[in-house]
């Protein structure tokens, strides 16, 4: 066996893995259109061509070994494959009417083929996600076996293995449960969508127009990222892969106009972050929220938009102020908006497409599909623009490989729902969620907070927002905030994990862009992120989620949440306009807390004395300009 050999097996699976994945583009987009198959033969068909493609594209042993060891490997690969098409196979063909399992259960062979998608489902789960998440997984299915060993106030039933594997395959309760079922079908368009963004050059262009509408002004790069990551962020459905797109050609530009590297690396370790709560698409983790809420799609993208400015409006806020801290200009020379418009205006039409067919409650997977055509036609009709044979096919494979992480992730985190909703461990949770905290509103919030972040390390964003969701929006709502609230806050709250330290996973990819310290960069991003804290706080303690009827709640949060933003900016950065005094960024900080009681004559007076000082100091940076000139 030589390095040819080692290379001519690895060049033919990866040609078969090409294949496979557009072949399940094209699965998806016929079941999307047609849906003929039903959920028990759809689900475990999608997460088995899933894991099929796991194994051809992640190898057991990476290339750089001896050829026998990496052939080896390929070789258990080829197994898995083999295992995981025989057991699929039976799931899918197997009979739930049939008298015998309605009577005894699980045949040996059944309990045989979900056990090995359940085994295998953790192996891609490794290779994909990470070990976290496979030691959560598997900590929950101990807990199913082995519960009725613990303590009573923690302990459950304790099921057998052929009550755990009929519950998690051979149903929509687990594995093949609601999960499985947003990634397997939205999310996986949407992501293919993205692709064809990609592709096509509309993402160039939506950075393009972002630089020409930020790029002149002060700190020009880093507020052309912001805008960039917003408009991409929630079709990507990663705030990493965002971080890594955008940011290869954002933090060159801000380290050269002045920005430290950390700082460059934090700026667009946040946005990138940012993009996965903005309309209309917002990640995965939405389309998940509908589902577990039943509330339509189209009245969660539009409570999300103003939120969602507000955290953009703040990430712009602490660039603005930390680019005059530098002393920094704009770019000196930027593309006109109209030339940027006019080469790519036909890439806008896709997005304000499917922006009104979800503002108009038609089904998302069809508003994907659409958008994937209209990207297409787009692309098309202008000479420039247009796309060969072979990029299009590019497109179809990058959407599957990006929607395998994605995939088995869902996968995995349906054991955890499935545990939750088999043993009952979720009442138990909120019991000691709400005794922990004491029954109080901010100790929850806090507790949530830290579990958000811990569950971040290791977990998908929206992996850990399922986790989450089933374990702690109870606790929320049996404290009085409503159910699309709770699920809000925790959404948001689940984004918290890529820009925290000590592991901030966007930031990290960030600081490899930037070539500085990791640490420094996710300091950076906790501090220019600050929107993911702040904002859930006024979604539970105000009426920031709007409600028909509530409007007048509504913009008086809207207005309390800037002046938030605002006296935390000032007191952190500690200027606003011009450099501020300790006794004004002290008192910033105490009006900061008067916007979250529920008394509007606080309320007022914090708003006031935050204005007043965003007043003076304006005023006292003017004199400064002014003694400046005279100066001269």
């Amino acid at each position: 066996m030589t390095e040819s050999t080692t290379r001519w097996c690895s060049d033919k699976l990866v040609l078969i893995a090409a294949l496979a994945a557009i072949s399940l583009s094209v699965f998806q987009i016929w079941q999307g259109i047609t849906a003929d198959l039903s959920a028990p033969v759809f689900r475990p068909i999608h997460l088995s061509w899933v894991l099929i493609l796991v194994f051809l594209t992640l190898p057991l042993i990476k290339q750089g070994q001896s050829t026998a060891i990496y052939l080896m490997g390929r070789c258990i690969d080829i197994l898995c494959i083999a295992a995981i098409a025989w057991a699929s196979y039976n799931i899918v063909s197997f009979d739930y009417d049939d008298i015998m399992f309605l009577m005894d259960g699980l045949t040996s062979l059944d309990q045989l083929s979900g056990l090995i998608i359940m085994v295998l489902l953790l192996e891609a789960t490794r290779r994909t996600v990470g070990m976290v998440m496979v030691v959560i997984a598997a900590l929950f299915l101990a807990y199913a076996i082995f519960g009725n060993y613990l303590p009573g106030s923690i302990a459950s039933k304790g099921f057998s293995i052929e009550e755990i594997v009929r519950f998690h395959i051979f149903s929509t309760n687990g594995i093949y449960g609601a999960p499985l079922a947003i990634a397997a079908g939205v999310v996986f368009i949407f992501v293919l969508f993205g692709a064809f963004l990609q592709v096509t050059g509309a993402g160039k262009f939506f950075i393009d127009a972002s630089f020409s509408l930020a790029g002149k002004y002060r700190g020009g790069p880093a507020k052309a990222s912001v805008l960039a990551s917003a408009a991409l962020g929630s079709i990507s459905g990663s705030a990493i892969a965002n971080t890594v797109t955008t940011g290869a050609l954002t933090i060159p530009m801000m380290k050269k106009l002045g920005y430290k590297s950390e700082q460059a690396a934090g700026i667009e370790a946040a946005a990138s972050t940012g993009g996965q709560i903005m309309p209309p698409v917002m990640g995965a983790g939405a389309f998940v929220m509908a589902q577990f809420t039943g509330i339509p799609y189209s009245e969660i993208l539009l409570v999300s938009i103003a939120p969602a400015i507000l955290y953009f409006g703040c990430t712009l806020l602490y660039v603005h102020l930390m680019a005059c801290k530098l002393g920094l200009k704009g770019m000196d020379v930027t593309e006109k908006i109209t030339v940027v418009l006019k080469d790519g205006w036909h890439f806008l039409v896709p997005l304000i497409l499917i922006t009104s067919l979800l503002l108009m409650s038609y089904s998302p997977i069809l508003v994907g599909i659409t958008g994937c055509v209209a990207i297409l036609v787009a692309a098309m009709c202008r000479k420039h623009s247009r796309i060969t044979v072979s990029v299009f096919f590019e497109g179809m494979k990058e959407g599957a490989i990006l929607a395998l992480p994605i995939s088995v992730a869902c996968g995995t985190a349906g054991i955890v729902v499935g545990v939750v909703g088999q043993t009952g461990i979720g009442l138990q949770f909120t019991q000691f969620l709400m005794a922990l905290s004491g029954g109080y509103l901010w100790s929850v919030l806090g507790l949530i907070a830290i579990a958000a972040v811990i569950l971040g390390m290791g977990l998908p964003v929206t992996a850990a927002y399922i986790v989450l969701s089933i374990m702690a929006v109870p606790s929320l709502t049996e404290l009085g905030v409503g159910l699309l609230a709770a699920h809000m806050i925790v959404f948001w709250l689940s984004q918290t994990s890529n820009v925290t330290p000590p592991i901030a996973l966007a930031a990290f990819a960030a600081a490899g862009i930037a070539n500085t310290s990791p640490m420094k960069s996710a300091v950076q991003a906790f501090k220019l992120a600050q929107g993911f804290f702040i904002i859930p706080i006024m979604m539970a303690f105000s009426g920031l989620i709007w409600m028909e009827g509530k409007n007048v709640d509504f913009i008086v949060a809207i207005v309390l949440t800037v002046g938030l933003i605002v006296a935390f900016a000032g007191c952190i950065e500690g200027r606003l306009a011009t450099k501020l005094p300790m006794l004004s960024r002290m008192l910033l900080l105490v009006s900061a807390f008067a916007m979250l009681v529920h008394y509007p004559y606080i309320n007022a007076i914090g708003l006031a004395l935050i204005v007043v000082i965003t007043l003076l100091n304006i005023r006292a940076s003017k004199n400064e300009s002014v003694l400046t000139q005279e100066v001269i």
